[in-house]
């Protein structure tokens, strides 16, 4: 590569800014690490009036799109603009004209993974994307470098702030699932539409990359259970608080059994003494175990403008001095030798019922959970004035069994709202 390397940045948003930011600031820094002059030659946005608050030449920013992808002095491309359209169509141009991309479109390389590695291959450029999982936390560049001399175990991730700050907050403050929503709404922490990461879906994405790199197979979303959090309630949460010593954690979970791959997302109880339990807030934890190193843990800020920019810049770092580095994630073969149904689980779970007041409810239960190969590991039965409510977990179980028992149960006359299943980790 060339004495000065020529970066174009495409958007100039709140990760945008921080990249500008964080060049500004540590320019000498980077340059010393690379031993090369590093410019940001132009930045690509629709609006670029509006004051960012950071230091940038009027010169640098433009609103044409071409002034990045058609400039042969531009070597490196930074996409951070979200979302699959333009970005897909814009990335595909740069890698068509030689040039290496940087990005932090989780959606885009979730959807579009192989497009996206095909035409990196076939142009000879390096596509790099460690922000798209864990903002700031160094974690696909160690998984797919540091441990490549790991046939990896398992993956559980807690790889959304804004469900792991519900989730806290309803822990820490004893409140409820729709006053935390809002207050992190208020914050900044949940979109006013939030469903994306209180639903799972956030996770998914993060999920199919971290299991890219982990395991070397590529799961589409629709391939595998996703569940989000809105069920949870402040009684699931003070149950495993107080009888189970254990928190709730939104998990994305990628773990071979037997050579088949489970590949989830869904709220899990998990004990205190686990690492996972102390991940708290926005932030992130990966927790993940390979054959030869055991576990290990990586946790920090999950999103933010500059723990995000860090990993970006990073990316540039990395191709700056492996220019010529294939394009290359994952094991080169998988051991995986199929996906399993999230039906062939094997789980511990929790159950909360609400029920009647009137005798036989339990013998109902409990002869409809037996018929089902479910046995009850513990189980407490609450007084309050508009129903029963019934807390049970179970010895473990096959997830098939558990969702068939859980429908036959809603169906008696005795219960009054449907029945929640949490599984256990």
């Amino acid at each position: 590569m060339k004495d000065i390397v020529n970066i174009g940045l495409i958007g100039f948003g709140t990760i945008g800014s921080g990249v500008v930011e964080t060049l500004n600031r540590n320019l000498d820094l980077l340059e010393n690490k690379v031993n090369k002059k590093v410019k940001l030659k132009k930045v690509v946005d629709l609006d670029i009036k509006t004051d960012r608050g950071v230091v940038i030449s009027p010169g640098i920013l433009s609103t044409d799109i071409d002034d990045i992808l058609e400039d042969p002095d531009i070597d490196i491309v930074i996409e951070l603009i979200g979302g699959y359209q333009p970005a897909l169509k814009f990335i595909l141009r740069a890698m068509e004209n030689g040039k290496h991309v940087v990005t932090a479109n989780k959606a885009l390389i979730a959807k579009h993974w192989d497009e996206l590695m095909i035409s990196a291959q076939r142009n000879h450029v390096r596509i790099c994307f460690e922000a798209s999982v864990g903002g700031g936390i160094p974690l696909l560049q160690p998984l797919n470098e540091c441990l490549a001399a790991n046939h990896l175990e398992s993956i559980y991730g807690i790889i959304n702030g804004t469900a792991n700050y519900i989730l806290t907050k309803m822990s820490e403050e004893s409140r409820n699932f729709e006053d935390v929503l809002k207050e992190a709404q208020e914050k900044g922490y949940a979109e006013s539409d939030p469903t994306f990461d209180i639903e799972g879906d956030d996770s998914a994405q993060k999920l199919i990359i971290l299991t890219i790199i982990g395991f070397g197979i590529y799961v589409k979303q629709e391939h595998f259970h996703v569940e989000g959090i809105s069920h949870i309630t402040q009684e699931d949460i003070s149950f495993a608080k107080n009888e189970l010593n254990s928190c709730i954690k939104l998990l994305a979970i990628s773990k071979l059994v037997d050579g088949n791959l489970e590949i989830r997302v869904h709220p899990t109880i998990v004990p205190m003494d686990h690492l996972l339990s102390s991940v708290n807030g926005v932030f992130n934890g990966v927790y993940l175990v390979g054959d030869i190193v055991g576990p290990v843990m990586m946790y920090g800020p999950g999103a933010g403008m500059l723990p995000t920019a860090s990993a970006v810049v990073g990316d540039c770092i990395d191709i700056i001095e492996n220019r010529e580095k294939p394009v290359l994630y994952g094991p080169a073969e998988t051991s995986v030798r199929k996906i399993s149904n999230i039906n062939d689980l094997k789980s511990k779970y929790y159950l909360r019922l609400l029920t009647e007041d009137k005798p036989g409810v339990l013998h109902e239960i409990s002869g409809i959970l037996s018929e089902y190969n479910i046995s009850i590991g513990s189980m407490i039965q609450k007084q309050e004035n508009e129903g029963i409510p019934i807390f049970l977990v179970t010895h473990t179980a096959l997830e098939m069994e558990m969702r068939a028992a859980v429908e036959k149960i809603d169906q008696l006359d005795c219960i009054k709202d449907k029945t929640i299943f949490i599984r256990v980790l």
